[in-house]
């Protein structure tokens, strides 16, 4: 839950609500004042693909004249592929062109939500907030309308007092009322199954959520291929390594339907990543990296937009799995020479730390991960302590491998003081992928002091950690999945049929992920098994075809597979 805000801050809220609900009586046109209040984002709609601005089909009928319905409806496609600033500023336009339209005003607070993104920031929450106490105070509303708002209205009650997950259940149980009750809207059936995904619980394995969610929407692909919406939730719902080939259809139609939407671009990679299809992943990444930057450009933000370091996470996953080091490299130092991103966000501070850790990590340069550093840029890692902590697992790791335990000790120091920070401030997802790194950090201390039992109990712990939990949708993957340091540990101790067992779990959760391939095709060799050996070789050797790749155990298992 967020940090409360000052009290004259909240008596502040608490006047300008009052001054809102005065001023319209539930019934009139609200103040000029009142919707200035709002600091409503305005102007051109901007967007970095076809000339003619395509983002899917949308037929969302509201209250209004027939060009109050066209704009409706275009701020309705970008709502849905997550284009939150450009949706505001096409419900702004029908605020300034028909002040009187409730469900606009809605749509503010829905462009505030984010609801499958990190919780709203407390000027997101006052803002949300305000807009539906004056789409509420409208008269001008059918009574679907007004279920909408007041569905959306307990998403923001109580705000500085319930935490984020409960309100995302209070919309959800009066989404699904609205669902029921009118069965026969798309958007009602569309919006539902958003608030299931948006009310999931992340320590919930059954997926239940998720697979209500797409019965709908499976059902709606078949009569709405073009909706933008539907195709992209049905890529969240299904984001998870049980659920993922289900969603494959999707994920390679999204583009297509919403190809002026960089993160509509983006997005079907997370269907790929989840299947090990790398080359669609470095597509899929490679143009919205483009768009993002496109996107910069033409509204002249400070620097670089989020969205495009999104991308640069995944893009340099997927090369690491090809093993294509001298492209992921590049990326890494271009990297270097961002200093500013807007917003800077949770997702702008996950790839700061992420990317150079992943690419030391995943190429075992232990000497480079001890001596990596936190990212100057326009932010402050204060407010990120999951992200940083990335960092400091990393050098944990680097200087365990290096045998310098008194460092790896300090990191691990800082491990915990990070935790207790999540801890108080209540983020128990958080706090858990850190207790994982804390867990994983201390068996490899343990395992270079000698003590291989203890080390590998504690691995197995934070390996089982893990298989509790689910990733984060922010990215491709855990840094080093825990349970393949276990199959690294059990193989450095020559158990190698149960290092071969902790790959071959981890293959199941991540398709096609390198360093397991090639772990398992090593624990298979030691212990015997050439044929489960030459089985995995010829599986990596296919997948990780790059011709930019130096790895070395990518030309060991050649020369393995050239012998046979």
């Amino acid at each position: 839950m967020k940090k409360l805000i000052p009290v004259f801050m909240q008596l502040f809220y608490i006047l300008l609500s009052l001054a809102i609900l005065s001023c319209n009586n539930h019934n009139s046109t609200p103040s000029n004042a009142s919707i200035k209040q709002l600091n409503l984002k305005t102007g051109d709609v901007i967007s970095c693909g076809p000339a003619d601005a395509q983002f899917g089909s949308v037929d969302f009928d509201v209250t209004g004249s027939k060009k109050v319905k066209k704009d409706f409806n275009l701020a309705i496609k970008l709502l849905h592929s997550f284009e939150y600033d450009e949706s505001e500023k096409v419900f702004a336009k029908i605020i300034e062109e028909a002040p009187d339209c409730a469900m606009a005003y809605w749509g503010v607070a829905m462009c505030n939500f984010h609801a499958l993104w990190t919780p709203p920031t407390e000027s997101e929450l006052i803002k949300g907030t305000n807009a539906i106490t004056l789409a509420k105070s409208l008269s001008k509303k059918s009574a679907k309308e007004s279920a909408y708002i007041e569905a959306l209205g307990l998403f923001y009650k109580d705000w500085n007092k319930t935490d984020h997950l409960t309100r995302c259940a209070n919309w959800e149980n009066a989404m699904e009322k609205l669902y029921v009750s009118y069965p026969g809207d798309q958007e009602a059936a569309i919006f539902y199954a958003l608030s299931l995904n948006a009310a999931t619980n992340p320590n919930d394995k059954s997926y239940a959520n998720q697979k209500k969610a797409g019965k709908i929407l499976d059902a709606l692909y078949k009569v709405a291929p073009n909706h933008p919406g539907m195709i992209h939730y049905i890529i969240h719902t299904y984001d998870y390594p049980q659920l993922a080939a289900s969603a494959l259809p999707a994920a390679r139609r999204y583009a297509d339907v919403a190809p002026s939407s960089a993160h509509a671009r983006h997005m079907p990679s997370h269907i790929f990543t989840r299947l090990g299809l790398w080359d669609e992943c470095i597509s899929s990444n490679l143009k919205s990296i483009e768009a993002a930057q496109c996107y910069a450009q033409q509204t002249g933000i400070s620097g670089h937009w989020d969205e495009e370091l999104h991308g640069l996470d995944y893009l340099v996953y997927a090369y690491l799995q090809k093993g294509d080091n001298a492209n992921a490299e590049k990326q890494v130092q271009y990297l270097k020479t961002i200093r500013e991103v807007n917003p800077a966000n949770f997702k702008v501070a996950y790839a700061f730390a992420a990317i150079p850790c992943r690419y030391v990590l995943e190429n075992k340069k232990w000497k480079e991960a001890a001596a990596l550093d936190l990212h100057a840029a326009n932010f402050s890692w204060s407010e990120f302590p999951w992200q940083e902590a990335i960092i400091h697992f990393s050098r944990l790791l680097g200087n365990a491998h290096l045998h310098n335990v008194n460092a790896a000790k300090l990191e691990l120091a800082k491990l915990n003081q990070l935790h207790d920070t999540l801890q108080k401030q209540k983020d128990s997802y958080k706090a858990m992928q850190v207790a994982i790194q804390i867990k994983a950090g201390e068996a490899w201390i343990q395992f270079v002091s000698g003590d291989k039992t203890i080390a590998a109990d504690l691995m197995k712990l934070a390996a089982n950690m893990e298989d509790s939990t689910s990733k984060h949708p922010v990215t491709p993957g855990e840094v080093l999945p825990a349970r393949e340091l276990l199959g690294d540990m059990l193989l450095q101790m020559n158990e190698n049929k149960n290092a071969l067992q902790a790959y071959e779990a981890v293959l199941k959760q991540c398709p096609n992920r390198l360093n397991s391939l090639y772990g398992a095709g090593k624990a298979a060799e030691k212990s015997g098994d050439e044929e489960k050996a030459i089985y995995c070789y010829k599986q990596l050797s296919v997948i990780a075809n790059s011709a930019n790749s130096d790895r070395q155990d990518l030309v060991d298992l050649k020369n393995f597979l050239a012998r046979y």
